[in-house]
């Protein structure tokens, strides 16, 4: 968490909810004071509360979505426990192989909706899986199925109709493996009555505020983005099939060996396990279908999978690493193989700044420095500690440990030329203090989100295109319109001069603005292809 804000993502997910608390409004969400209805409002919220305690930095920001992922490796724990013995090490294994994977890790680390929507979805079908184990109408089925569908309506007021989906994909097939065919029905009204009760009271209100938001909340964001050719990030069919491996290391180098374990111990371990086991094959898999079947595609989107995708490897290696008649090949390759990988990792951080552009790596601190080299020994030490243990308990641990280092050595290595072009806060910092309430900020679209954060502004003038912010552009009162086109641009600098200032990437202001724009008084640059922050 050493770095600025991102953008877009988190500059959007820290300006909207400094909004809400700026300007107490916290029924309709806006980004540069137009309307934006890409999301509902419960991720909003948790931001804006977070930042009313903590005050308006990037801890704020990210640390509600640091706690939805602690959270939710506390529900893997809770709900491996519901199926394992007191003394049994499986939950607490499990809950150390959730939180050391990569994709789980780099995305509790960033500010975005999918780590509060991975909490609600989990916690939902963890309460309901309990709730199939509860005898049929009982008050602890009812418990269980009220609670799943309150935190299902969280999930819908995060992230809108996903939260519907992914566990309906994920509990029918189950029931209908399980035979249990009029539960299939009997079991939805509970949840059904609670996700209501929750999420009614903010439909009614934006509802009431703003008639449009559903019609464009549900035909544009779900039924655009799911089925146009054209949509927001636009992948295909397999690309979920090529980013899993990469997000689910170190441990995808020991699959081969949890499905070996899988089918070894099929039909050994207890009913309860066995049902769990069932459950998180249907939560993992037919979920997992819907994501790859839909135009637009995100790493992210699949975050919601990853605890039983965590729940079906340890579950299934676990045997392996206590059977002693079973060869360490296995877990012996798996560690020489991260061993490797960490030495050409830590020699291409090193070569590429010690021989690349200048520059390149954040290593401008012998503090940084002396972080990498200890980390770096702390990793190799592990992992050869690791490769001489006789338990393969023990080497499993050590693996994950080693790779958790590496995650948190990482973060501090961030490419310069990735802070030039992501992180524009250091830039719009520098000169805060000096923007006046009187002065007119214009900025491109891209950069228009880490703007109105770090100068705390809500009435900048977007220059060109409005991207995301076309419908609530569109949709600003005639007379307070801030999209500007170029000739527009040029005659406000000019009627304004001396109280405008730009901010926008370099390369669209050499390529397209520069020509057209009147000359500025003055030009502060974040860095080669980076910002630029222009007075006029």
């Amino acid at each position: 968490m050493g770095h600025p804000l991102f953008i877009p993502d988190e500059t959007r997910y820290a300006e909207i909810p400094r909004e809400m608390v700026a300007s107490g409004d916290w029924i309709v969400p806006r980004l540069n004071g137009f309307r934006y209805f890409e999301k509902p409002v419960m991720g909003y919220w948790l931001s804006a509360v977070s930042l009313s305690i903590f005050g308006e930095n990037d801890f704020a920001v990210r640390l509600p979505s640091a706690l939805s992922t602690g959270l939710t490796a506390c529900l893997i724990f809770f709900l491996c426990s519901s199926c394992c013995s007191r003394k049994s090490r499986l939950p607490l294994l499990t809950t150390f192989v959730f939180i050391t994977t990569l994709g789980v890790k780099a995305i509790a680390s960033i500010a975005v909706l999918d780590t509060p929507l991975a909490l609600f979805l989990t916690a939902t079908l963890v309460m309901f899986f309990l709730a199939t184990e509860s005898k049929a109408g009982s008050s602890r089925e009812r418990i269980f199925l009220l609670t799943a569908g309150l935190l299902a309506g969280c999930a819908f007021l995060t992230k809108g109709f996903l939260a519907f989906v992914v566990p309906v994909l994920a509990v029918a097939p189950y029931l209908l493996l399980q035979r249990r065919w009029t539960d299939l029905f009997r079991m939805l009204i509970l949840p059904v009555i609670a996700a209501l009760l929750v999420s009614m009271p903010w439909a009614v209100l934006i509802n009431q505020q703003e008639p449009d938001f559903w019609n464009y909340f549900f035909w544009y964001e779900h039924v655009h983005r799911f089925l146009s050719n054209n949509a927001q990030h636009a992948k295909p069919y397999y690309y979920f099939l090529l980013v899993l491996p990469v997000m689910f290391m170190p441990w995808t180098m020991l699959l081969p060996a949890a499905l070996k374990g899988f089918l070894k111990n099929r039909g050994k371990e207890s009913a309860v396990k066995e049902r769990l086991l069932i459950f998180c094959i249907c939560w993992f898999l037919f979920p997992f279908l819907f994501f790859s079947s839909s135009s637009g595609k995100l790493m992210t989107y699949i975050l919601p999978l990853f605890p039983p995708l965590v729940i079906l490897f340890t579950f299934s290696i676990f045997p392996l690493l206590g059977d002693v008649k079973e060869k360490r090949s296995f877990i012996q390759w798996a560690i020489v193989s991260l061993l490797v990988l960490m030495l050409l990792v830590l020699i291409s951080i090193s070569g590429l700044h010690l021989f690349g552009p200048k520059r390149l790596w954040i290593f401008n601190r012998s503090w940084k420095w002396l972080l990498l080299a200890s980390c770096s020994s702390a990793m190799i030490i592990l992992l050869i500690n690791a490769f001489h243990k006789k338990q393969k308990l023990h080497k499993f641990v050590l693996l994950g440990l080693s790779f958790g280092i590496l995650l948190f050595t990482i973060q501090f290595t961030i490419p310069w030329l990735t802070l030039n072009r992501k992180a524009p806060g250091p830039l719009l910092s520098r000169h805060a203090s000096q923007i006046s309430p009187e002065t007119y900020i214009l900025s491109g679209e891209n950069v228009i989100r880490a703007v109105c954060w770090y100068l705390k502004r809500d009435d900048v003038y977007l220059l060109g295109s409005s991207g995301e912010l076309k419908y609530g552009a569109g949709k600003a009162a005639s007379n307070s319109r801030r999209l500007l086109s170029a000739d527009v641009a040029n005659d406000f600098i000019r009627e304004h001069k001396g109280q405008v200032v730009l901010v926008v990437d370099l390369r669209t202001y050499n390529n397209y603005w520069q020509p057209i724009l009147p000359k500025p008084v003055s030009i502060d640059s974040s860095g080669s292809r980076g910002f630029l922050f222009i007075r006029y």
